[in-house]
């Protein structure tokens, strides 16, 4: 499914390959795989995201989704891509401040309607934040808006989720609760995960684990 070769941020020196066991490297995630990725602040963990996800394209080396390399994507193909195959919990969130944390989520569902909007009020009950759909997102806490965020990437079709410091403003309670779901759902999918965080956490299952 993804196909990453040999692949090196463009500002970093050649010599980071011989010291990581990620950057210079070969690797496939393929359907059902759960990477965990442990990376310290500046070894290039959120620009490994973005070279994935295709909103950065500072690398030598080659990224394949379905042995077609990403670099040579059209606009529309990285929408038809962001839209049924790959989704994201970015680090940021990203999500509109000014929007109710409920038309954020139903953005979603508007650009690929893969569940009903009861999905929604469902997943946002797990998760414990039903009462804050109706709320204006930047008023919300950053721990509910790290679990609207991952409500969101839930709501499409996937077959990698990427996740980047999902649980960084959540308590291990929170974070479990949101692991619960996020696995739940990939397995619906048979989907892989990639999980790049500050450290290993014990409650995601990853069956590959790299030091970047």
């Amino acid at each position: 499914m993804l196909n990453i070769k040999n692949i090196l941020p463009a500002y970093f020196d050649e010599s980071v390959k011989d010291r990581s066991e990620w950057w210079g490297k070969d690797f496939v995630i393929g359907k059902g795989d759960y990477v965990k990725i442990v990376a310290p602040s500046g070894s290039g963990k959120s620009s490994l995201v973005h070279f994935i996800y295709g909103l950065r394209n500072e690398y030598s080396g080659h990224i394949f989704y379905n042995e077609k390399d990403i670099r040579h994507f059209s606009a529309e193909d990285f929408a038809f891509y962001r839209r049924r195959h790959i989704s994201i919990v970015f680090q940021d969130m990203k999500l509109l401040p000014e929007l109710t944390v409920k038309k954020n989520l139903e953005i979603k569902l508007q650009l690929e309607p893969y569940y009903s909007s009861d999905k929604i009020t469902e997943m946002a009950e797990r998760l414990g934040i039903k009462n804050k759909l109706g709320s204006v997102t930047k008023i919300c806490s950053y721990g509910e808006q790290q679990r609207a965020s991952i409500i969101r990437a839930l709501l499409q079709p996937y077959d990698l989720l990427i996740l980047d410091e999902p649980f960084s403003h959540l308590d291990e309670k929170n974070a479990q609760l949101a692991m619960d779901l996020i696995l739940e759902e990939s397995r619906k999918r048979e989907a892989a995960i990639l999980f790049a965080d500050l450290e290993r956490i014990d409650y995601f299952p990853c069956t590959k684990l790299y030091h970047l």
